[in-house]
């Protein structure tokens, strides 16, 4: 069954954690695995301060979680996300076998389901749509203000 009001907390923890990342003039996106109802790691897109195209939001959260765990397999863990993982991300997931995705906003350029939900485990539940316009919203604002200041330079 699913829980709206965890599901609404816990995509409020990762949009705050979306917020770190624009605030580091990072891609705004942020994530949080919860296992049995306990946020066990937190992430962000960490791309410009790693210098490292892999430093996803959900893959620093699969990597935390796991170490947190103390296993790869996350398959009695949630993913919460802003932002529709990539097709690197969904692999990463896939591999995890996490046991459910949610994320708020689509990416109908470079999300996963672009190439359908075969991109994840056969066992992982997906939701999607929580808290979408606020997602949606953070991306937008980020990217306009991106535009923005390249114009006037």
């Amino acid at each position: 069954m699913i829980d709206l009001n965890g599901d609404v907390f816990f995509m409020n923890e990762a949009i705050k954690e979306a917020r770190k990342a624009r605030a580091a003039g990072e891609v705004p996106v942020g994530a949080v695995v919860v296992a049995k109802g306990r946020i066990i790691a937190r992430a962000h897109n960490q791309t410009q301060l790693l210098n490292d195209v892999t430093a996803h939001a959900e893959m620093m959260a699969i990597t935390s979680a796991s170490s947190y765990l103390g296993s790869k397999y996350l398959n009695e863990c949630e993913l919460f996300v802003t932002l529709e993982p990539c097709v690197m991300c969904a692999g990463a997931l896939k591999w995890s076998q996490i046991s459910r995705i949610v994320y708020g906003a689509s990416d109908d350029k470079r999300g996963f389901m672009r190439y359908g939900k075969e991109m994840i485990h056969g066992k992982t539940k997906l939701e999607f749509g929580v808290l979408h316009e606020e997602c949606t919203q953070l991306l937008t604002d980020f990217f306009e203000e991106k535009r923005r200041m390249q114009k006037n330079n």
